[in-house]
């Protein structure tokens, strides 16, 4: 594994995005360029399809570059059918690929639904995208490819993955498109993961993915994302919550101040998250916001906005994705959420996790969110928020 080394000078991207180059003022000894991770020529190329663009306009490129493709399409929610929707069909059949269906639904439900319910019983807001990209996409996915005769994984993602040539690792960068940028949901994949995958939609634009999927005639063949839940059909993640958990979930309790004074009662702190303010049925003549969620006694602890920010939390079953686990404090940039800005922050590895101390004051850090580590575009890692202490 690669060990952390300080970074004198930022890395840039050149024009193309083909590869990053460090500072024109660094040392030749020092010099290190990065090269993208392509598939080779004659290597079969398995893309996750969703039904999507981005899934689509991968498998575009992939057919342009002449290789030989599959198209792989997961059956995740418990209640769908075994069998792929119509457009699915008819979307592999207008790119002339062979569409594989995985079944996916029984370890979907054990490794990402599960946990998503048992963390919210815990008063956590967990994100089920990052559990479900190293233990559903990228593993039993990509062992599917495998068997089906693929050495190579595709998937939508905007991101970048470049091999370091002093080392020989893979290295995990942003995407060029910073507003579809996804490398906060795939900070949990490992060399062995990375090795197995190509992103073709790293170098570019929503747009640009758009009018190559209108320039192929495509436009009518695939569906509007969605920001949603996916497992969440009707949007309502509270009374996905109560259908699942049932008794299992505390009933009302109080929402008291920073002081610990009452002012009101919460309908079960399942339905409330850090930062919320609407719902609390407080009266007030300045809004109060969720603080605190403390499952131990059920109580919703509420302030004022100025109250949300916080500067140290302890980040718990943190993976390094090029990288040996730093022994000493190491400067980054971490992002808690993923519409967040990343803040400079030091981070102190403890025998408990990685305690992460804010240069500034962040809004809302959440229990339960992953924080994600980044050196200028890298991705050196995350883990998940286990505690926001001061």
């Amino acid at each position: 594994m690669r060990k952390h080394k300080p970074q004198t000078n930022p890395l840039s991207f050149n024009d193309t995005g083909s590869h990053i180059r460090s500072s024109s003022t660094e040392t030749s000894d020092q010099l290190r360029q990065l090269y993208p991770r392509k598939p080779k020529a004659n290597e079969t190329v398995a893309v996750a399809v969703s039904g999507g663009v981005d899934s689509m306009v991968t498998t575009l490129l992939l057919k342009k570059n002449e290789h030989e493709v599959l198209a792989l399409h997961m059956i995740l929610r418990p209640e769908d059918s075994p069998e792929p929707g119509e457009h699915i069909v008819q979307l592999a059949a207008r790119l002339s690929v062979p569409l594989h269906v995985v079944d996916l639904r029984r370890p979907f439900q054990q490794q990402v639904i599960k946990p998503f319910l048992e963390a919210y019983r815990r008063g956590k807001t967990p994100n089920p995208c990052v559990i479900c990209n190293p233990s559903i996409k990228f593993t039993l996915l990509q062992e599917q490819a495998v068997k089906l005769g693929a050495t190579i994984l595709a998937t939508g993602h905007y991101v970048r993955l470049l091999r370091d040539e002093s080392d020989g690792s893979l290295r995990l960068f942003r995407g060029r498109d910073r507003s579809k940028d996804q490398s906060y949901f795939l900070y949990r994949l490992d060399q062995a993961q990375l090795a197995r995958t190509f992103f073709p939609l790293g170098n570019y634009l929503k747009s640009e993915v758009r009018k190559l999927a209108a320039e192929a005639g495509m436009q009518g063949y695939y569906r509007p994302e969605s920001q949603e839940i996916c497992f969440i059909s009707d949007k309502d993640y509270r009374a996905f919550l109560e259908q699942h958990l049932g008794s299992d979930l505390p009933g009302p309790g109080p929402v008291v101040d920073l002081k610990g004074r009452q002012l009101g009662k919460h309908g079960g702190i399942h339905r409330y998250t850090i930062g919320q303010r609407r719902g609390l049925g407080i009266p007030s003549s300045a809004p109060y916001y969720v603080i605190g969620l403390e499952p131990d006694t059920n109580t919703i602890r509420v302030g004022r906005e100025s109250d949300l920010r916080r500067r140290e939390m302890l980040v718990t079953d943190v993976n390094w994705i090029a990288a040996s686990p730093p022994t000493s404090e190491l400067q980054a940039l971490v992002q808690v959420r993923s519409r967040h800005r990343e803040s400079p922050a030091l981070l102190k590895p403890t025998t408990e996790g990685t305690l992460v101390h804010f240069l500034e004051p962040q809004k809302a850090i959440t229990p339960g969110q992953s924080a994600v580590f980044y050196s200028e575009e890298e991705v050196l890692g995350g883990g998940i928020i286990e505690q926001v202490l001061s």
